[in-house]
């Protein structure tokens, strides 16, 4: 078996783009993977194809082999985009290897240890501020809002939800972003009375609607400094969130915020490689580990959770992209033994389930499938009609 070619197609998903890599060898056997170039990987597709004119003609089979080789030619630029290039490429040869010996991919990876994999409503409310025309779904204006979102996820039967922070005083309603330069308080990340009344007010109302027996998520993404991040933990710490999501890049300032915490931290989504997780494993700067999987590739995300499990910390993955991501990371969660909980975003644009098969969900849980490959169906021609550049 050889790889015949390695192509990229790109969807429009409404606010974004979903990309995907599609591997073909020389028997007609294709591999497929999900990647992300639309928040902040610019330059991902051109990295991708870099790698790939190498691979053409070899053997697709010995993935470790050709991620080791892949490896080798970024040795000078680890991390970053050659990682998630690296990613790409390695999620769709496991796709591929496991439809030759038609197994589903978990069975590659020594699991599955779990077929049902309880999962977590993402992004509570953040889509619903801008695209709620795109998704088909109410506005979200208002505090009574988010009250009515949260009875509505219990109701479809999750009992766990995320969301972001809002600012309810702009026309139209936006999430909280400085870390991202989308509002004033960019670049200085200092908290202030108003914010953190905004997100006491804001999580009481979802902990109204959805209930005592529902666990609720705050991400904070890059919002804040180490002093903001503290002042939010004091602020939020009677609504008993399962977690506080928290980014940073320094495994010191992360563990001085989770030493004087009485919630649990969540954190690492934008580490890359075992090389970055470490310094905040041993740390002791998380609670949770959350595990890109398009961006660190299924095989060095499951070394990732083995070095985590060796830290007795768990895994959650990070997965707010389309429904072939979320099968890769399904696989993922499926596979560990310290899984913790899955993400999905449920609100998306309505063709969401014509580009890729959905998954199947049963009261909050995701159920694995035993069809080979990642178990679910890629339709390149409805890709293709809705290419981004038509």
């Amino acid at each position: 078996m050889k790889i015949e070619r390695i192509e990229d197609l790109h969807c429009d998903a409404g606010w974004r783009v979903w990309s995907f890599l599609k591997i073909t060898a020389d028997d007609g056997t294709v591999g497929w993977s999900e990647y992300n170039e639309s928040y902040g990987a610019f330059g991902l597709t051109a990295a991708i194809r870099g790698l790939a004119e190498r691979l053409v003609g070899l053997d697709p089979r010995p993935v470790e082999r050709l991620t080791a080789y892949m490896h080798a030619l970024a040795r000078p630029n680890p991390g970053g985009i050659a990682q998630m290039a690296i990613a790409a490429i390695e999620n769709a040869l496991v796709d591929l290897k496991a439809k030759a010996l038609g197994v589903p991919v978990a069975s590659l990876l020594g699991g599955p240890v779990r077929d049902r994999l309880r999962l977590y409503w993402s992004h509570a409310g953040s889509y619903r501020l801008r695209f709620h025309e795109l998704l088909g779904t109410p506005p979200l204006r208002d505090l009574e809002g988010c009250k009515a979102l949260a009875a509505e996820i219990r109701a479809r039967g999750f009992s766990a939800m995320k969301t972001n922070v809002f600012l309810f005083d702009r026309d139209p309603p936006a999430m909280w972003q400085p870390g991202f330069a989308h509002q004033p308080g960019w670049p200085e990340l200092n908290v202030d009375r108003a914010v953190l009344r905004r997100i006491e007010r804001q999580m009481a109302a979802f902990r109204e609607g959805a209930g005592e027996e529902v666990d609720l998520l705050l991400d904070l993404n890059f919002n804040f400094k180490t002093e903001g991040y503290l002042e939010v933990l004091r602020a939020v710490e009677p609504f008993d969130l399962m977690w506080l999501e928290i980014d940073s890049f320094d495994p010191q300032a992360l563990s001085w915020i989770r030493a004087q915490a009485r919630t649990p931290i969540a954190s690492c989504e934008s580490l890359f490689h075992r090389r970055q997780f470490r310094p905040f494993l041993e740390a002791r700067a998380v609670d949770v580990a959350i595990v890109d999987v398009p961006w660190n590739g299924i095989l060095e995300a499951m070394k990732i959770a083995s070095l985590c499990d060796c830290f007795e910390v768990n895994c959650a993955p990070h997965n707010f992209y389309g429904n072939l991501s979320t099968m890769m990371s399904a696989h993922f969660c499926a596979a560990i033994p310290n899984f913790r909980i899955m993400e999905i975003d449920i609100d998306d644009v309505p063709w969401k389930d014509e580009i890729v098969s959905p998954p199947r969900i049963e009261n909050g849980h995701l159920l694995l499938p035993d069809a080979p490959g990642w178990g679910c169906e890629v339709n390149e021609a409805a890709i293709r009609r809705r290419s981004p550049n038509r």
